[in-house]
This record gives C-alpha cells, sequence and structure tokens, in this order.
C-alpha cells in the first residue's frame, strides 16, 4: 500500500514570493511566522505565498543541486526521497558518537525516516538540538527501563477487529496504515510503524468499517496509524466517503504529523476534498518552536481555511521542550497559525523511552506557569494516557487548597488565596 499512496497531485503554479521578510537563520533557531520589522502577524493571503523559507533553500542547494523547485514542493517527492540511513544522514550532519553507536548496535538498524524538508530543520553540528533528538536514534534507545512496554496504552486487548481500538463508549480509534514520513523517537506506536512491518490492508479496513457501522453508539472515528496524510487522496476520500456514510457517525478526525514533517502534503486539492467530509477536525503533533516555519504556517492556513478546525498535541519531552518559555512560545506560535493547543502528553513508557521521560512534576510546573500568564486558548490540558489501558487521564495543579467555615479556598495563579461560598446548606437552600 505504499506504492499506492503515491499517486500524481496537483502542484501549485510557480512565482510566487518565498521565505520572510527577515530574521530566519539556518541553524534552526527560527522565529515565529511573522517579519521581524513590524512583529505583525502573517496574514492568510500572506502565508498562502509562502513557498520555501531560506533555510531550506541553502539546503536544498547544499544536498538536493539538482531538485527543480518543482520537486521540492511535491510532497511525493519529499516521501520517495525520505533520508532512512546512517550514511545518508551523515552527509547532512555530523553524527555524534552516541548517535553514531545507535546506527551500528548489533541489535540491528533501528526504524528511521526523515523527509528531505525535516532534516532541513536539524542543526548539523548540535547533537542536543531539540528537534534533532527528536528524530535521530540514539544509544539510550537500547536501555529498556522497568515499567516499559511495546504497548503501554494496551491498545491490542481493546482491539476488537484488527485497525479497531474502541476504549471509549462513542469513540474509536482506526489505525488506517503503518506508514509515517518521519519517525518520532518516542513513537507510542513503534510497535505497528517503521521496517518489516506490513501494512493494513484493504480487507482490514472493510472490517474496521463493519465494525463501527455494526455499533450505533460509536459517533467520533479518530482516523490514525501511522499517519493517514500519507495516503493518497482518492485513498483518503474513499474512506472518508464509507465512514461518512454511517448514519451514526458524527464526527470524523484525522491524527497527523504531516503539516510538520511533510508541508507539501497540505495541497489545494486536498483541502478541498477534505472539505467535501465536515464536520472534520484535524489534530497535528506538534513537538518544538522550531517547527513553526513558514511552510508549516501555509500548510496550517489552507487547512483552517478550509473550515476544518486544528488541535495541537504535544509530547513533554526531557531537554527538548519542558520548560515554561519553550512551551510558551509553541503555544503562542501555534495559535498564531489558529492552531488551538490541545493536549500536551505525559511520555509514554515504550521501550527505549526513559531518556524522554520527564517528572510528572514538571508538567505540572509548565501548566502552572501558562495559567493565568498567557490566553486560555494557549493552555493545553496536561493529559497521562493511562498505561494498562486506562485512557486519558488530566492533571492540574492543585487550586481548590482546603474549606474553611463553608466556604472552598482557591489558590489562583499568582498564589493569592480567595473564599468561593460553597457549603452544603448553599446548594440545598436550607437556612
Amino acid at each position: 500500500m505504499e506504492s499506492d499512496a503515491l499517486l500524481n497531485e496537483e502542484f501549485e503554479p510557480p512565482g510566487c514570493p518565498a521565505g520572510l521578510a527577515g530574521g530566519e537563520s539556518f541553524s534552526g533557531n527560527f522565529l515565529p511566522p511573522w517579519t521581524e520589522a513590524d512583529h505583525q502577524p502573517v496574514t492568510a493571503a500572506k502565508a498562502h505565498r509562502f513557498k520555501e523559507s531560506r533555510h531550506a533553500r541553502e539546503f536544498r542547494r547544499r544536498f538536493f543541486p539538482d531538485t527543480t523547485d518543482k520537486e521540492w514542493r511535491d510532497w511525493h517527492w519529499q516521501f520517495r526521497n525520505r533520508i532512512r540511513d546512517a550514511d545518508t544522514l551523515s552527509q547532512m550532519i555530523l553524527l555524534s558518537e552516541d548517535e553514531r553507536q545507535a546506527f551500528l548496535h548489533p541489535g540491528g538498524a533501528l526504524p528511521f525516516a526523515i523527509t528531505p524538508y525535516y532534516a532541513s530543520l536539524l542543526d548539523a553540528s548540535d547533537a542536543r538540538q531539540p528537534v534533532r533528538r527528536t528524530v535521530v536514534p540514539v544509544i539510550d534507545e537500547r536501555f529498556h527501563a522497568p515499567g516499559e512496554a511495546g504497548d503501554p496504552l494496551n491498545e491490542d486487548m481493546s482491539s476488537p477487529v484488527p485497525g479497531i481500538v474502541h476504549r471509549y463508549p462513542d469513540r474509536v480509534l482506526f489505525l488506517v496504515t503503518s506508514i509515517c514520513s518521519t519517525h518520532c523517537r518516542y513513537c507510542t506506536r513503534s510497535r505497528l510503524v517503521g521496517n518489516n512491518v506490513r501494512n493494513i490492508t484493504a480487507e482490514q479496513w472493510d472490517r474496521a468499517i463493519a465494525y463501527i457501522a455494526e455499533n450505533d453508539h460509536i459517533r467520533d472515528v479518530l482516523l490514525s496509524g501511522g499517519d493517514p496524510l500519507t495516503l493518497s487522496d482518492d485513498a483518503l476520500s474513499g474512506l472518508l466517503s464509507r465512514l461518512r456514510a454511517i448514519p451514526h457517525v458524527e464526527i470524523l478526525r484525522i491524527g497527523t504529523k504531516a503539516p510538520v514533517v511533510m508541508p507539501q502534503r497540505i495541497t489545494p486539492a486536498l483541502t478541498r476534498m477534505l472539505k467535501r467530509y465536515h464536520p472534520l477536525w484535524m489534530s497535528i503533533h506538534v513537538t518544538h518552536p522550531d517547527e513553526l516555519t513558514p511552510e508549516m504556517t501555509r500548510a496550517c492556513v489552507r487547512l483552517a481555511d478550509a473550515g476544518i478546525p486544528l488541535g495541537s498535541q504535544t509530547v513533554l519531552l526531557l531537554g527538548i521542550n519542558d520548560d515554561v518559555e519553550t512551551m510558551k512560545r509553541l503555544v503562542h506560535g501555534l495559535l498564531q497559525m489558529r492552531v488551538r493547543p490541545y493536549y500536551l502528553y505525559q511520555c509514554d513508557p515504550i521501550p527505549g523511552s526513559s531518556h524522554f521521560r520527564t517528572p510528572v512534576s514538571r508538567g505540572l510546573q509548565i501548566i502552572q506557569g501558562l495559567q493565568g500568564y498567557t490566553t486560555g486558548y494557549a493552555v493545553p490540558t496536561y493529559v497521562i494516557d493511562a498505561p494498562g489501558g486506562g485512557g486519558k487521564i488530566p492533571l492540574l495543579p492543585a487550586h481548590a487548597v482546603g474549606r474553611d467555615n463553608g466556604d472552598l479556598l482557591l489558590q489562583n495563579y499568582e498564589g493569592r488565596l480567595y473564599r468561593y461560598p460553597d457549603s452544603e446548606t448553599a446548594a440545598t437552600g436550607i437556612h
């Protein structure tokens, strides 16, 4: 099915202005998507004109000199030319000894893939760069800590038919593909994605759709995988059409990282097709402010203009995004792109993930550092997807700190205490 995803796609006309008005650097330290001169947000019209940022042009000139503008902007080309081995990657960045040993480990090759576009965001010399750490393997991945498991969320036990995870009463997760364009090192479903993993078959799709149709309490279907946007427009449209034809399915959602790692995928043809299946929502996996490039801005504006509500799902990662200022830059940049910060996930305990996982207290500190200090739209819900299949459990800093004479004692974001009348007599009307 991987080859089926690579069908002809509509190209955009060339000749539009490229890049930002200033402030970009090839080192991977990007400004938010507005001009440095006046700090005014990029309008939707301007975002549609972005073709290729300065750092991407420099990267392409150095490592893909014979690639045309049309090829670079074609998501099929990006997918076909993914960097998938250490030799190719080492021509683009200076591998640290830690990274090199991860590729050479006698346990075999680690699943690894990065689109050329996303490779252009990597710092060539700094192995500690946050974006680089999320996609380039290190030897710590070979260390399996206690409590880690290949299927930590027990999804396989909640799967009544292949491809369906039915954990919550009114909604299901539909794993429609095992293919990703770029592999995140902390992926919850690394057991299903990567080298030597068979893709989902048409027969599995049929059984999954039949299961949804037979259970009339299912009103919400989330397409995930792998990445559903590695499917062709025709394949994705056929799938959405079959789901939309089920009377009790009210909402369709797509979980994807394509706007971040392969923004070329978000073509006018794709958005025109997706508009036919409203109400349709999209959850985008965004990790760090360095991902908020002009290309990603254009992709998100296109989706938002098509009437698709966008939410960001961010995994909390040690030394990558686990401080208030980094998270604030991320959520503010997302809002500028019309993406609502939705979930902040505690990193799931998959094998080899201990070097990514933070203490839960760190996540609570970040939420506490956002609440009250920025708009509520910018504050995601911090959740742990409970190991063993318990589902998402939200965590909040303690703001209700006690009771006194029938009053609830509340602590605001500044640490000040306030009283709220909350006695049982008030609730029952007894005096």
